[in-house]
């Protein structure tokens, strides 16, 4: 039987880089992974893959919009081919996935591929696609196996029709009309692809906005681009059924007055959030404990109540994201090296990757309200920036808020071009406890996106932008 330092259950980004820092180290250490690829759902039917999508439809949207503004004349039509739009995606999935193989190799990671689970607190048993069961001792294991989509109690996933993110990322064809119920990030950033390819494109949200857990200017901007580009939106509609007639979904649904409104289209992408996964296993033989909401319960350390297992990523409390997941698992690694590593969980950005895309740090306006928190605001839109108008990408705004009294940077909100790279400036800034005015008196490179984010400094700090 072998025996490891650390055995790290599931292979996604938490759990890769778990086994990563374990090794680095000096433990002794193994990964065991369910599928055929490494990665999770994040490199494999997540993050990747629908970047790969949205890329692709985005090029293909300016190319049919835009270029012609740019002086790039295309001689014939444009059209979409969704083979190899889904070919390339798969490339990069692959090349992405033997990326993570290499990894453990270089660091002399063990792979084991099949179930991983426990037959006690120190023993994983590994099942393999042929059945045979392979049983390896840890002195520690570190549960990482992520989470699945949601649905609701009455709709039955066909995986053709009725379909999940996965399904999405592999379809054959543009649908005609896709249903989107769910108006968070998944469903707006898979709407907007097919969208973009020429699909009719209608949310369903229970909520009375999208992105409901962030600032809610960021929702009412993000919405009122989106309906520039021509997505439907029924906000505050409860959804209590979802039939399939052939090649026909019919979704219905009660509306904020509490009458019925039916939708029909040809797809129904469900993408009402994520579960913890935790099937198979067996976390009764290893005695550990769950909440009540099927997550792995842990304390500040990420220790399950049985000393030697830690959990991380979607599989606990917190955000389901998965440069949260490797924050976690680099923390578990040190925390067992004999280290005394910390995560601000406040710092975590968030991301929504849609064309503009938002992106948030930090507390809400909502957030600091409720708690009472005097805080003072500062605003520039991305219209009033030169590269901006040079790119033609003029939506969004960049939002500061600062305590009022002290100028300590709370939260930092934006929407507009490149906002998922912009928003690492403010989680650097938030982590060294900077103020507004220490953002507004540092040099911005000219012309650039970030210059929106020493004028929204300004803002905050006196109410003095320079360029509006």
């Amino acid at each position: 039987m072998n025996q490891y330092d650390v055995a790290v259950i599931g292979s996604g980004p938490g759990g890769y880089v778990a086994a990563i820092r374990c090794a680095q180290l000096g433990m002794k250490t193994a990964i065991i992974e369910k599928y055929a690829t490494l990665g999770g759902t994040c490199l494999n039917v997540g993050c990747i893959p629908s970047k790969a999508l949205l890329d692709s439809s985005h090029h293909y949207e300016e190319a049919i919009k835009h270029f012609a503004d740019h002086g790039i004349d295309i001689p014939g039509d444009i059209k979409v081919n969704l083979k190899q739009m889904i070919a390339r995606k798969d490339g990069v999935v692959d090349q992405t996935t033997k990326g993570i193989q290499f990894l453990m190799d270089k660091n002399k990671i063990d792979v084991y591929h099949g179930l991983g689970s426990f037959k006690d607190s120190t023993h994983i048993d590994i099942a393999n696609a042929d059945g045979k069961v392979a049983t390896i001792e840890a002195k520690h294991t570190i549960i990482a196996t992520g989470s699945k989509p949601s649905s609701l109690p009455f709709i039955e996933i066909d995986k053709e029709r009725i379909i999940t993110s996965t399904e999405a990322l592999k379809l054959s064809e543009i649908p005609k009309h896709m249903i989107v119920i769910g108006g968070g990030v998944i469903g707006l950033e898979l709407g907007q692809v097919y969208k973009r390819l020429g699909a009719e494109v209608t949310v369903i949200e229970y909520m009375d906005r999208i992105i409901p857990g962030m600032d809610g200017a960021l929702s009412k901007e993000l919405m009122k681009v989106l309906k520039k580009q021509k997505v439907k939106f029924n906000l505050s509609h409860k959804v209590k059924s979802v039939e399939r007639k052939g090649n026909e979904v019919i979704v219905k649904a009660d509306d904020k007055k509490g009458q019925e409104v039916e939708f029909k289209g040809d797809y129904c992408l469900v993408s009402v959030g994520r579960r913890p996964y935790t099937d198979g296993l067996n976390l009764e033989a290893a005695g550990v404990q769950s909440d009540d909401r099927g997550r792995v319960a842990v304390n500040a350390n990420l220790q399950t109540n049985v000393a030697n297992i830690y959990a991380i990523g979607d599989v606990v409390r917190g955000a389901m994201l998965a440069h949260k997941a490797e924050e976690e698992g680099t923390m578990v690694a040190e925390i067992l090296a004999g280290q005394k590593p910390h995560i601000n969980y406040n710092l975590i950005p968030g991301v929504v990757y849609t064309w503009p895309e938002v992106a948030a740090v930090g507390k809400t306006e909502e957030e600091l309200k409720e708690a009472g928190i005097e805080y003072k605001s500062g605003q520039f839109p991305m219209r009033a920036l030169g590269r901006a108008r040079a790119s033609m990408d003029i939506d969004g705004f960049v939002k500061i808020l600062a305590d009022a009294k002290t100028d300590e940077v709370l939260g930092v909100h934006m929407i507009g071009a490149r906002c998922a790279d912009l928003i690492t400036e403010a989680v650097t800034a938030m982590e060294f406890r900077a103020s507004a005015e220490d953002i507004s008196r540092m040099s911005h490179a000219h012309p650039t996106y970030a210059e929106a984010v020493k004028e929204a400094a300004l803002a905050a700090t006196d109410n003095r932008p320079l360029h509006i």
